[in-house]
């Protein structure tokens, strides 16, 4: 059996064998408890220790700003309940096309909290927000009003791109807390909340070519939030619960390797994506979903026309050993449509395939896809 074509690395990426070997030592020698006072226990605190310096330093943040957690949902679930819970936030600004940690997030603290307001921004066509509405938004509360502005930099559905830099000079004037989901874009865009201030950040490694299961909340300090898990004062006292060292060390690993080659791997997707996009849209009726230009480099959302050939691509493609997606993975096995998709107002029925392509991407693979693609349109 050939080995699949992997185009869905915005679901998750394969880890980097560099990563796996930095995170080895930690399952077999030094496998201390963190929150030990002996001899192993120093060690592996160290190790995570250093893991929260080097994420930190990356970002721009200090070492005190950095608090790991199990993935990007979790941490955008703590600082949201933490908002209101602790800052006194009562008004949410966001948009219909955020994750579903966000969106069910804010609707599940609207019903708990009757006070909770979600004010939820336009989304043009094209898949970026409608900046003339936002202002709209904030301008219309209070400037004493606590609130919070929660848009994310990159939409893992459909690749499009938020000016970070211009929203933070506007939640500064409004006097908003900045919350932005960059789980998409942390190894692949440079980001420094020194430049660029932000509230609340988070990623997730196995974006970037870590491990699974671990990620991490930057909190500007100048804003705490206390903890959503109670049992332990690890994290300093923001989430209980023993570390998970040797994931900790591996989401380092992968974020430094990410931003060294950052660059390099840039070029080479960035032609993948332009590769794939120019040989499809060629096709009669193919077209892209958002922006082809202002969006990741690594995220094409391609709409192919309703046909009998195509009403089921997706699961022919990977009869055919091609990896693509429909839409965000987290919504696996839920056949209700692309949220983001219907925000995009689009007027004709049509079949939307998410490529999402990595560094061990090449060019003979979309090759591959597009002949594919082309068999199975009977082109």
């Amino acid at each position: 059996m050939l080995d699949p074509i992997y185009f869905d690395n915005a679901a998750t990426t394969r880890i980097d064998e560099r990563v796996i070997e930095s995170m080895l030592p930690y399952w077999t020698t030094h496998y201390g408890n963190p929150s030990s006072i002996h001899a192993l226990g120093r060690v592996a605190r160290k190790a995570i220790e250093q893991s929260r310096k080097t994420v930190a330093q990356l970002i721009g943040a200090s070492s005190a700003e950095i608090f790991f957690t199990s993935c990007g949902t979790e941490a955008s679930n703590m600082l949201l309940h933490g908002a209101v819970r602790d800052l006194g936030v009562l008004h949410f600004i966001s948009s219909p096309i955020e994750h579903h940690c966000v969106l069910h997030t804010l609707q599940h603290l609207h019903k708990q909290y009757p006070a909770v307001e979600v004010h939820n921004v336009d989304v043009l066509r094209n898949g970026h927000i409608d900046w003339i509405h936002l202002e709209q938004i904030l301008d219309s509360l209070p400037l004493d009003v606590p609130k919070l502005v929660s848009l994310m930099h990159v939409n893992n559905e459909i690749g499009s791109l938020l000016d970070i830099e211009r929203l933070a000079r506007l939640c500064q004037a409004y006097r908003a807390y900045f919350h932005t989901d960059t789980v998409q874009s942390l190894g692949f865009y440079p980001i420094d909340v020194q430049k660029t201030p932000i509230s609340f950040l988070m990623g997730s490694a196995h974006k970037f070519h870590g491990p699974k299961g671990i990620g991490f909340l930057y909190m500007n300090a100048k804003n705490p939030i206390h903890s959503l898990l109670y049992g332990g004062s690890q994290e300093r006292n923001l989430r209980a619960g023993t570390e998970n060292v040797a994931n900790i060390v591996g989401l380092a690993k992968a974020l430094q390797l990410a931003h060294e080659e950052m660059t390099q791997h840039r070029a080479h997707i960035s032609s993948l994506k332009h590769y794939l996009m120019t040989e499809l849209c060629d096709l009669e009726g193919v077209y892209v979903n958002g922006d082809a230009v202002d969006s990741h480099y690594k995220i094409l959302n391609l709409s192919f026309p309703l046909l009998p050939s195509t009403e089921l691509l997706l699961l022919q493609l990977d009869i055919h050993g091609v990896c693509a997606s429909g839409g965000s993975a987290c919504s696996s096995g839920v056949d209700v449509g692309s949220h983001v998709i219907s925000a995009l107002q689009k007027q004709d029925d049509s079949v939307n395939i998410r490529f999402s392509f990595s560094k061990y991407n090449t060019l003979a693979e979309c090759e591959v896809v597009i002949a594919r693609i082309k068999e199975i349109m009977r082109l």
